[in-house]
């Protein structure tokens, strides 16, 4: 474990970014550029869970923690990233109080949890550390509620206020279209929710993260107390550098005569 959930309640801001191509290669490659953690996303990416193995495996000698957002709070679904070794999940769409506590449950071992027990895999050394993995697993395991729908706000002092949900992830894109202002995140509507959102997280003592692909937005966000923060992805920086180098050839290639 790389001690993400310890360096957040310490404080720290922590930078991230998605990995949506289901490819071991760019996670390596984003893996080693600097980023504090990576989130290996199944619900929207192009991967499936055996790539999200592939995927830690090549992030295991990098200094940056995985995450994985799994498609729902379903217990199995969240077993089954944690026992390949993911530090952290992410869940979509909570909605209420039971929605936080189904993802907590899925989190962690009884007595704290409903997560089932088994030794021989690759998060436990494949038994060989399954005694210190379970006495440490609160402290490193980090549990991220997505905030990202109407009904959520809510509920969001009750969804803060769950043990062992960590971090109040605020989705943009969801979020926006379910307020009817798609991608107008400087529109009051968006910008109260976002307040509201890290007041909920402030009272409990909990953090708060949103994902931006703009680095001038860091700032506003960073202000309002935010500091669990992604921007980008490794599919918008191999589309993006592969644009800037067909621009730049293709303004070097000689006029036809």
């Amino acid at each position: 474990m790389k001690n993400l959930k310890k360096r957040l309640q310490n404080g720290e801001t922590l930078h991230g970014c998605w990995l949506n191509t289901g490819s071991s290669l760019t996670a390596e490659i984003v893996g080693m550029a600097g980023f504090d953690w990576v989130l290996i996303d199944l619900e929207h990416g192009a991967g499936f869970e055996k790539d999200v193995l592939y995927q830690l495996q090549a992030l295991e000698h990098t200094a940056t923690a995985a995450i994985v957002r799994v498609e729902s709070s379903e217990s199995q679904r969240i077993h089954r990233v944690l026992d390949m070794g993911a530090e952290g999940v992410m869940c979509p769409k909570i909605l209420n109080a039971e929605g936080a506590q189904k993802l907590v449950q899925g989190l962690h071992y009884p007595p704290f949890g409903s997560r089932g027990v088994a030794k021989m895999v690759r998060a436990t050394g494949f038994g060989q550390h399954f005694q210190e993995y379970y006495d440490n697993s609160r402290d490193n395991i980090l549990g991220i509620a997505q905030i990202e729908t109407v009904e959520v706000l809510n509920h969001l002092d009750a969804v803060a206020g769950t043990d062992e949900v960590d971090v109040l992830f605020i989705g943009p894109a969801d979020l926006s279209m379910e307020l009817g202002i798609f991608g107008q995140f400087d529109h009051p509507r968006f910008r109260e929710a976002v307040r509201e959102t890290c007041e909920a997280a402030r009272k409990a003592g909990k953090a708060v993260g949103i994902l931006f692909f703009n680095t001038n937005e860091y700032a506003a966000y960073h202000e309002l107390g935010i500091r669990f923060i992604a921007c980008g992805s490794d599919a918008t920086f191999v589309a993006e550098g592969a644009r800037v180098m067909a621009k730049k050839l293709n303004d070097l290639r000689p006029s036809q005569t």
